[in-house]
């Protein structure tokens, strides 16, 4: 493992961060997706339409979304809330997105999102995540937090491309 991030700091997100959310989110999709879904899609990706929607999630309290910092930088997000699958039990809790700078990748940030995440829950509570299923370095980051795979699978679509992904189960 690589050297720890000196001073990251894990809080919930203001309005302010949406432009830094974009950021990590569009940093994140070009480097952990090349490869996965069509590169037209990750060169088209706009920071500006990504920072208005992450805005307007802040504002609208769409979930709950917590910001990694390191010196001030925002350098990672986790985003979760109310699971949107049909066949989940009430209160089960979906992480909907954990997406980290790829500077950051291995320093143990992401670890630190994950570890506020699951701690703000109950610990009876249910919480799971969709991943895609060619993305090992994702799905081994969930496994070594206690998810597994349920067997429930979805094609998504991802610029114009079916993309397989798997359900991971914590609790």
């Amino acid at each position: 493992m690589q050297d720890e991030l000196p001073e990251v700091t894990i809080r919930p997100a203001v309005v302010d961060d949406a432009d830094a959310i974009a950021q990590v989110h569009v940093a994140s999709w070009r480097q952990a997706y090349a490869g996965h879904v069509p590169q037209a899609q990750l060169d088209g990706l706009d920071t500006g339409s990504w920072s208005r929607s992450w805005r307007d999630r802040i504002a609208g309290r769409h979930g709950t979304i917590l910001v990694a910092e390191d010196d001030g930088d925002v350098i990672g997000f986790v985003s979760y809330g109310a699971s949107r699958d049909e066949d989940a039990s009430p209160g089960t809790i979906e992480i909907y997105a954990i997406y980290l700078e790829p500077h950051a990748w291995g320093h143990g940030a992401a670890r630190e999102m994950m570890r506020t995440l699951l701690g703000s829950l109950p610990d009876s509570g249910t919480v799971t995540l969709w991943a895609l299923a060619s993305n090992e370095r994702a799905r081994h980051f969930y496994r070594r937090h206690g998810f597994t795979p349920d067997g429930v699978e979805r094609m998504e679509e991802i610029g114009g491309a079916s993309v397989l992904e798997v359900r991971y189960r914590r609790g």
